[in-house]
């Protein structure tokens, strides 16, 4: 699941500040210390999911549903890990203390309520996505500005496989498992369309981000587009695995065990250095 807070890296990364001695420092320490909230997170949604994670095929084995780690005993390492987690933010930025403050209210909230309306749920998730960007930005000293591009390619990202995840559980609802309220307010029909349109959106978008008069001016080059290549067929993989292989549920597994898109990303990201570096 860590695999996803690499995304505080992004800001530096497209503002050519990837490669500062203290630029790496503190995104490593805000990588960390949001990997505590995120495991707390993570923590508290098991323990109250625990009974509809026993109905799935692979949650069923968390060591909250399978019974392997007492309740008492999670709640207090998640207390322990919010109260090591975010007062380090504080001494990196104020700003991203508050952002990591807002993170974990809002994942409260979600837990409690809002993973239980569908399509806010999805929301929420993407929401994340833009607040670990956001962290990422202000981490670091001077703080970095943010693209309007890479926010909105990161949250449109974000649904896209927000999406998916839903697909599966939509699919094991199909056959009898039920494993999450709000997928009452989901069917194959709505999720397909709506992934078509996302994964639309989100070409266009990064298509438009490599053309665009400000990004050319920004790298100096005219040859950014030529990375359009990678996203297209990563996307298109992606797609692959939740329409045809329909094994959509876990996109953090998908990340690290799919070759095809391991070799896609380097590919990008390959490509992008080479050109903007």
């Amino acid at each position: 699941q860590y695999v996803k807070n690499l995304v505080v890296f992004l800001p530096a990364f497209f503002a050519l500040r990837i490669t500062e001695g203290a630029v790496l420092r503190d995104l490593a320490i805000a990588f960390g210390a949001f990997s505590l909230l995120a495991s707390a997170v993570y923590i508290l949604n098991d323990y109250l999911d625990r009974e509809e994670d026993r109905q799935h095929p692979e949650k069923k084995d968390r060591p909250l549903a399978a019974g392997r780690i007492p309740a008492m005993r999670a709640l207090l390492l998640m207390m322990t890990l919010v109260v090591i987690g975010v007062p380090i933010f504080y001494f990196l930025d104020p700003v991203a203390f508050g952002l990591a403050s807002g993170y974990v209210f809002m994942n409260i909230l979600y837990t409690f309520w809002l993973k239980h309306v569908p399509i806010l749920d999805i929301t929420i998730i993407a929401l994340g996505f833009l607040l670990r960007i956001a962290i990422g930005a202000v981490a670091v000293s001077p703080n970095i500005p943010l693209s309007m591009w890479i926010e909105l390619m990161i949250f449109l990202g974000a649904l896209f496989l927000g999406l998916a995840k839903r697909r599966d559980d939509v699919l094991l609802a199909a056959g009898g498992r039920e494993v999450r309220k709000a997928i009452h307010g989901y069917n194959l029909e709505f999720i397909n369309g709506a992934m078509m349109i996302m994964a639309s959106v989100m070409i266009v978008a990064y298509i438009s981000y490599t053309i665009s008069a400000e990004v050319r001016a920004k790298y100096a080059t005219e040859y950014l587009y030529v990375t359009v290549f990678f996203v297209l067929i990563g996307v298109l993989r992606y797609m692959q695995i939740t329409f045809v292989e329909e094994r959509s549920g876990s996109p953090s597994r998908i990340l690290v065990q799919d070759r095809f898109l391991q070799l896609t990303i380097a590919g990008w990201l390959i490509a992008f250095v080479l050109l903007i570096y």
